[in-house]
């Protein structure tokens, strides 16, 4: 009888010390803030939950005595409560500030893994909505430009491609996935900076270097990852945009957006869409155009749906037309031009992904299928002079071309943490499998890439955090690429030491591989010399292996009514094999190339930002990088030319700043800069204004812009309006040595993408 009641009073005085409560409502002193994250730990006991959509929250099953509550949203500051616990229900209502500078925001790019930036192994940069509407950017191209270390440069005066350097490397050293997929095709990678909106964006999230196991060997100069909106509220945007461009061409744009949020919160929808039409625009007067002519739509959406409370599936899908021609300023079929480019473009882009929490949330698994489709019809061509035999060969079988781009990944991922591996550590299995499709065709030049390239892959990490001061991310990523006859494994680790609360010394290996396939310049046809100039591959072509380290000391110094902060990163990645373009002869259409294996490059550089915020008033960044980049031994560019050891088209020294004054909810002003500093390029002859081949040093140039939003509210009927108008390129900072007329040598551009430019916009959207 006695043990019964012992274990009567024991069950009854366990469920005292557990049944006690907490509940409250997160908001940020006006409103609420819905879905933020809440963990209560207590000795070993976590639970993690949400506020809801009202800010809301309630939490049960906790014993009397001292928790710890840490709540984080993203957008908003982390803070961490100790509470006694004494009573049976608990009311704590929780306040939280606005993360001015995005401090403490919350990542994925890093580990794939929701991490606090100040808590990640490897630097986290993040180019926030916020930040690309204050500068202006209607596509992912003009926002990429405000980081250190990143640079998007036009390579084509006629088409206008782009690529994005990082750390030095080119386009084809980088990673750019849409939602953490790699699904940005080597074709893709041409045009789809700037074909991707920017209202289809939530965020950018960058990592310079190759810190991370999870991403593909490639990402050597780093990985940018466009994550796009996902629903978290009923809203709406809806607006026009008008470009003036040097008082010459017109680019006009129409944007929408719309956000459905279920009442039970287990089901939400985001749609955007996009219509661009922009003309020609020629600088200096001689018909064939320096900007091409744009008409593009795009209309996309991001779908989640929670079909049990552990369990989520996120569908987003998108669908891109683009008309692209530049060349001679024509009315008609572009053969009929004396030298065109046209481009049609039909793009599909999706994902699905499906998690599963389990093992109270220490475990989950994501499964995920990705694909792109590119269909591409285009020309590249010159007209031989009108009325000669020449010409009626031209008319009779014009040089127009097909392409066909098919990118698909099929994944698994299964995280585990461990709370007492003598600190938390989580650790990430998986594996991959990429396809890789390109055929581009043109039968008139006998022109044709044909590739169907695999990889497999597995990839193991981990990401342990040792101590309070002290985390260490490693990694092992293993691909079997379908043209290497090897195995290829690509160790990579990343060091944090918080020196302090408020700055980090963070140091990183990694190592990577580029395999002998049609990147994504290889893929794009040149005019040059009076011809077209064409790449192809040495049948002894070898993987190129890299090497990268990195070493990082971050501050940051909060109070209440300023914060400011300084980033140091040197960078220092060896290339062996290294890739070049050797001039080898020509044909009756032009030069010819062929990509061969170096000895090898080394890439070296520091970059470093300084930023500040004063009372959420005013708000400073600036980020500038100093760099080297050299071929072990010297490369031929051009068989007029002495060879030359340096990279082509890679300043030593550039960067941005933007300075952002918010006077209040309505109204904000924003000055940005742009530093290119000198490089140098190779100046094909062939022009009427340019009879030799020549190295060019380009001056040093300095891109202004300023922007004002003003924010106007009608509270009784829930809507706002917002007026923008901003100026790009105040001073027209602009190259003024293009070459003339249709033996125009197309790939020396150099300098700001485009020349002064007036802007006006307003939207409606809801409040």
């Amino acid at each position: 009888m006695k043990k019964i009641l012992f274990v009567v009073i024991s069950f009854f005085f366990s469920l005292i010390m557990y049944s006690q409560s907490i509940n409250g409502v997160v908001s940020d002193g006006d409103n609420p803030i819905p879905f933020a994250n809440i963990s209560l730990s207590q000795n070993d006991n976590l639970i993690v939950v949400s506020s809801d959509k009202d800010g809301k929250y309630f939490v049960e099953g906790i014993k009397k005595g001292l928790v710890f509550i840490e709540v984080s949203r993203l957008g908003r500051k982390s803070i961490i409560i100790e509470y006694n616990i004494d009573k049976n229900l608990n009311t704590i209502d929780i306040l939280m500030g606005e993360d001015v500078y995005n401090i403490d925001q919350v990542v994925v790019t890093g580990t794939r893994t929701f991490k606090r930036k100040t808590k990640s192994a490897v630097i986290v940069n993040v180019i926030d909505k916020t930040k690309i509407q204050q500068v202006q950017a209607c596509n992912i191209s003009e926002a990429l430009n405000f980081q250190s270390g990143l640079r998007v440069e036009t390579d084509c005066q006629t088409c206008n491609y782009t690529q994005l350097r990082m750390n030095g490397l080119g386009g084809g050293y980088s990673q750019i996935l849409i939602n953490g997929r790699a699904i940005f095709s080597p074709l893709t990678g041409l045009y789809g900076m700037e074909q991707v909106p920017s209202n289809m964006i939530d965020r950018i999230e960058i990592i310079r270097g190759g810190g991370s196991s999870l991403y593909g060997s490639s990402a050597v100069g780093g990985v940018v990852n466009l994550i796009t909106k996902t629903p978290t509220k009923n809203n709406f945007e809806f607006g026009v945009s008008a470009r003036q461009i040097n008082k010459e061409a017109s680019d006009n744009i129409i944007f929408g957006n719309g956000t459905f949020l279920s009442d039970n919160k287990k089901s939400g929808a985001t749609f955007y869409l996009n219509n661009r039409n922009r003309n020609f625009y020629d600088h200096n007067g001689d018909n064939f155009s320096e900007l091409p002519k744009l008409k593009d739509n795009t209309f996309g959406a991001n779908f989640f749906f929670l079909p049990k409370n552990n369990h989520k599936i996120e569908l987003n899908f998108g669908s891109l037309h683009e008309y692209r021609y530049g060349g001679e300023m024509i009315s008609g079929a572009p053969h009929f031009a004396m030298m065109s480019e046209e481009r049609v473009h039909d793009v599909l882009v999706a994902n699905i992904d499906y998690t599963i929490n389990f093992n109270n949330d220490l475990s989950s698994f994501v499964g995920y299928i990705a694909a792109q489709k590119t269909d591409r019809e285009h020309y590249t061509g010159i007209r031989p002079e009108v009325g000669t035999s020449e010409d009626q060969v031209h008319l009779a079988s014009p040089p127009y071309g097909t392409s066909l781009s098919k990118t698909s990944q099929l994944g698994i991922q299964l995280n585990h943490k461990l709370n007492n591996f003598i600190g938390p550590n989580i650790l990430t299995i998986g594996s991959e499998y990429v396809s890789d499709y390109v055929n581009d065709e043109i039968i008139s030049y006998n022109y044709l890439i044909d590739q169907n390239i695999t990889t497999k892959a597995l990839f193991f990490q981990s990401d342990w955090s040792l101590n309070d001061e002290i985390s260490l991310l490693s990694g092992i990523r293993i691909d079997k690429h379908s043209l290497l006859e090897n195995i290829v494994a690509s160790p990579r680790l990343s060091l944090l030491y918080n020196l302090r609360a408020n700055s980090q010394i963070r140091i990183s290996y990694s190592s990577g591989f580029r395999a002998p396939q049609a990147f994504d310049t290889d893929l794009h046809i040149a005019f040059a010399g009076g011809g077209i100039s064409r790449i192809s591959l040495a049948d002894d072509l070898r993987e190129e292996i890299s090497n990268s380290f990195s070493g990082s000391y971050n501050y940051d110094f909060a109070r209440e009514r300023y914060v400011y902060g300084i980033t140091l990163e040197g960078f220092y990645t060896y290339l062996d094999k290294a890739f070049y373009q050797d001039l080898n002869g020509s044909d009756e259409f032009g030069d010819l190339y062929v990509k061969r294996n170096g000895s090898g490059a080394l890439v070296k550089g520091l970059s470093f930002e300084i930023r500040g915020n004063y009372n959420k008033i005013i708000q400073l960044e600036t980020g500038y990088t100093l760099q080297s980049s050299k071929y072990d031994s010297p490369v031929v560019y051009s068989d007029e030319l002495a060879p030359k050891d340096d990279f082509l088209r890679t300043p030593s020294f550039y960067g941005y700043s933007t300075l952002s004054l918010n006077f209040n909810k309505k109204l904000d002003i924003s000055l940005n800069h742009i530093y290119t500093g000198q490089m140098d390029l190779i100046h094909m002859g062939g022009a009427i204004n340019q009879a030799f081949d020549e190295y060019v040093t380009s001056k040093v140039f300095n891109q202004y812009d300023f922007n004002v939003n003003y924010k106007q509210f009608f509270n009784n009927v829930g809507v706002g309006v917002k007026y923008s108008v901003g100026i790009k390129n105040i001073t027209n900072s602009y190259q003024n040595d293009f070459d003339i007329m249709k033996d125009r040598d197309s790939n020396f551009i150099y300098g700001p993408s485009v020349p002064r430019m007036i802007l006006f916009g307003v939207s409606l959207f809801s409040i």
